[in-house]
């Protein structure tokens, strides 16, 4: 008697997607995250911009070097003055990096594999790019706040603009030069932070995911601190000309109704003629000593408050 035949196998089940978290927690996490470091490395923002705008126009510097810096600093005002614009970076990160960390994870989502697995280099920096854009134009107003206040201290005394905190700097600038000023500088703004999250974030989810594949790392804080400094490394040397032109465009003056700047290229162009080509890479130490650490706390903390979520909330 013939066998049956036997009856087709059964279609395999999707693979069911890990849960997440709300991508409004995602967006919460960015910001805390991003202003947990900041409380960190302030001090190192208020020295690389000091140096970027130091010896402006011509080939000498007002700070050999960022030790010089610091105790200039130190000395003209005090142990306060190297947290002079905290206020600012705090609501820059609160801004700019909760919309670019939010994005891009949600982003990362959407676009990774069914079973959770990441999507392929070129589309991290992508995303990266378009995560960068978008948080820099919401965080514009703010990196103009902190730029003027974390310079202030360098100017004669009759010269200084004075803010006293972040919101009296927004308010006196859309009163006294226009509501438009809280966007001055943002098409660098947003170039430096294209340039800064493709390398960023892309170089840090490729660091971290070469370094799980050598298995010589487990995912871990360990793990986390070294893609983190990979990734800063990658990130100063490619953005460095891009931010300082994005500096001296947010601190200039208008003077007689012309601003000093018509535009970037200008900035450039300026800074390799008067200053020499090195300049446009002017404080690469204080620059790589506030984003390497930036980067290793900000994403630190991102992991682990993801974890802690995901153990409190997410867990069967």
């Amino acid at each position: 008697m013939a066998a049956a035949p036997a009856a087709p196998a059964a279609p395999a089940a999707p693979a069911e997607r890990p849960k997440t978290s709300p991508k409004s927690v995602k967006f919460l996490f960015g910001g805390l995250a991003g202003m947990g470091a900041t409380v960190f490395v302030q001090p190192l923002d208020l020295v690389k911009n000091r140096m970027q705008l130091s010896g402006e126009g011509a080939r000498t510097r007002e700070f050999p070097t960022s030790f010089h810096a610091v105790a200039a600093i130190l000395r003209r005002e005090g142990l306060r003055g190297i947290y002079t614009g905290l206020s600012a970076g705090l609501l820059r990160q609160a801004t700019y990096t909760t919309t670019r960390l939010g994005i891009y994870t949600v982003l990362l989502e959407r676009l990774g594999g069914a079973d959770g697995s990441p999507p392929p280099f070129l589309a991290k920096a992508a995303m990266g790019m378009t995560a960068g854009a978008a948080g820099a134009f919401v965080g514009t107003p703010a990196e103009v706040a902190l730029i003027r206040m974390t310079a202030d201290g360098r100017l004669p005394p009759e010269q200084r603009r004075g803010y006293r905190n972040v919101l009296d700097a927004l308010v006196r600038m859309a009163r006294e030069e226009g509501i438009g000023t809280l966007w001055r500088g943002c098409i660098p703004t947003m170039a430096r932070a294209v340039v800064v999250n493709a390398a960023q974030l892309a170089s840090y989810s490729q660091s971290k995911q070469f370094l799980l594949d050598s298995g010589r790392f487990r995912d871990d804080i360990l793990c986390h601190f070294c893609a983190s400094m990979i990734s800063g490394l990658v990130t100063t040397a490619a953005s460095m000309p891009v931010d300082i032109v994005k500096t001296r465009i947010q601190n200039m003056r208008t003077i007689d109704g012309k601003p000093e700047y018509r535009n970037g290229l200008e900035v450039l162009v300026r800074v390799v003629r008067l200053e020499g080509l090195p300049a446009l890479w002017k404080g690469f130490t204080p620059y790589y000593a506030r984003l390497g650490p930036h980067t290793v706390l900000t994403f630190i903390f991102l992991e682990q408050l993801n974890r802690a979520y995901g153990r409190l909330f997410l867990s069967p």
